[in-house]
């Protein structure tokens, strides 16, 4: 690669320049050399290096403005803050119209999260400057400080207008549209600069993202094929794209989106994953079932990818290996609810009702709350006898549900079944007020109490004073 003219002079500078720490010589370099040099080590973190420049720097140029502000620079990052206002005013005083004045008394009050402030001198470095962009995508940092995504957005805009390839700046333009609900305006705004700067692939990359999220699948695609076509391992374009193929139920082309992200990288587990749910989809079993299995393998720790095959296997109706896999990722981590509803779920499947009970109390234990996991746990402890376990449990349900008929019907049932009917019939009438119609849960789940005139008689009574 061919490099131009300031690149090598400044390559030349910086090998003199670590010769000479190596050779104790002092050597002569014009001020400019000596701050980029200064830089340059800034930038990599090496700030011992860029303090034993700076010294020489302002040994052989005293009077250099660009030496002192730099120094200044230094000062602020190692947040000796008053030091470098001191020394600010002094150059003040010498150059009143230097922008990095301005800038760099801003850089100070945002460290003191004095950002209205910093806005203000900003705004005057704007008078003299002739880097108009960079002026403003500070600015824009300042009112993202500051929450104030309007402004935040508008300075980047106003930043991108004097350099369309900022991509810091195109990406916080984004960032605050997203913020500020804007996704349609979004849209218009990275469709118009796609028109200025057509080979930018990460404005065609977030205008896919934001095509995604409006569910507008088919551009999102376009968008994503033109970031992938000008950078062509653009990964999570590649990402991105599969997931919209997916949407679009085109889960061949999904496939070959995901294996080019498995190309391009180390295999992800995200990625084998949904490779292997796109094939179960396409009916191809065993190849859904090696890439569920490279999922795991992969990431033993991913819930998804235990939970992919342990409900591959239940639709298959394979409990047994069903309930191995399901096992294995308990042995991995036994506090995932998720596991212990699918070990419960599957043990009732297999008539296994003790485990299941277990499983369910389990589930709920870490977390689960969901309504059909309470009562798939009730009507199991229900089948075992274990009427008051019963009672108790969906008393506790009634916390998380305490309008929900048929939390209310199980509990009159079981109230009947322990022979207390005054709480029996303050239940059964909270249930009949809640949704009528289900009274046949009693019917088909207590077919004991079922038979009691009594019951019956007051589901009619109901019925009839409610009609």
């Amino acid at each position: 690669m061919q490099l131009s003219n300031e690149e090598e002079d400044y390559n030349l500078s910086l090998s003199k320049f670590e010769s000479m720490l190596k050779t104790n010589k002092v050597l002569f370099f014009d001020s400019e050399e000596f701050e980029e040099i200064i830089l340059h080590y800034l930038d990599m973190g090496k700030t011992a290096l860029a303090k034993k420049a700076l010294k020489l720097a302002l040994d052989q140029h005293p009077r250099s403005t660009g030496l002192k502000l730099v120094q200044v620079e230094m000062l602020v990052y190692d947040d000796k803050l008053e030091i470098a206002e001191k020394l600010l005013n002094e150059l003040y005083a010498i150059e009143p119209n230097n922008e990095e004045i301005y800038i760099q008394k801003a850089n100070i009050c945002s460290k003191r999260d004095q950002h209205e402030k910093a806005v203000e001198l900003l705004k005057i470095a704007l008078q003299f400057t002739d880097d108009y962009a960079d002026v403003h995508n500070l600015i824009g940092m300042e009112y993202l400080f500051m929450d104030k995504l309007e402004e935040a957005k508008q300075s980047f805009i106003k930043c991108l207008e004097e350099d369309l390839e900022d991509q810091s700046a195109l990406y916080n333009v984004v960032y605050c549209f997203e913020f500020l609900d804007q996704n349609l305006e979004a849209i218009t705004y990275l469709n118009n600069y796609i028109d200025k700067n057509p080979y930018s692939e990460i404005a065609w990359h977030q205008v896919g993202r934001l095509y995604y999220g409006v569910k507008d699948y088919e551009n999102a695609i376009r968008a994503f094929d033109y970031a992938t076509l000008i950078d062509d391992e653009f990964l999570g374009a590649f990402m991105e794209r599969a997931k919209a193929f997916e949407r679009l139920k085109k889960y061949e082309e999904a496939i070959e989106s995901y294996s080019r992200t498995i190309e391009l990288d180390d295999a992800t587990s995200y990625a084998l994953l949904r490779i292997g749910k796109c094939h179960e989809k396409l009916g191809n079993t065993v190849l859904a079932l090696k890439f569920y299995n490279e999922t795991v393998h992969e990431d033993p720790l991913l819930d998804k990818g235990w939970i992919a095959i342990t409900d591959f296997y239940v639709r298959q109706k394979n409990f047994q290996k069903a309930l191995f896999f399901v096992n294995k990722a308990l042995a991995i981590d036994n506090h995932n609810r998720l596991y212990w509803k699918r070990y419960a779920t599957i043990n009732k499947q297999m008539n296994f009702f003790e485990e299941a009970e277990f499983g369910f109390r389990k589930a709920v234990e870490f977390g689960d709350t969901e309504l059909d996991t309470w009562l798939f746990w009730v009507d199991i402890l229900q089948f075992l006898g274990e009427f008051d376990s019963a009672i108790q449990t969906l008393l506790q349900a009634t916390e998380y549900y305490p309008e929900e008929n048929e939390v209310e019907y199980r509990l009159a049932g079981l109230y009947y079944m322990t022979q207390e009917t005054t709480k029996a019939k303050f239940h059964l009438s909270n249930g009949l007020r809640l949704k009528f119609e289900n009274y046949t849960i009693i019917e088909d789940l207590f077919p004991v109490v079922w038979t009691k005139k009594t019951v019956r008689n007051y589901i009619d009574k109901y019925k009839n004073n409610n009609d």
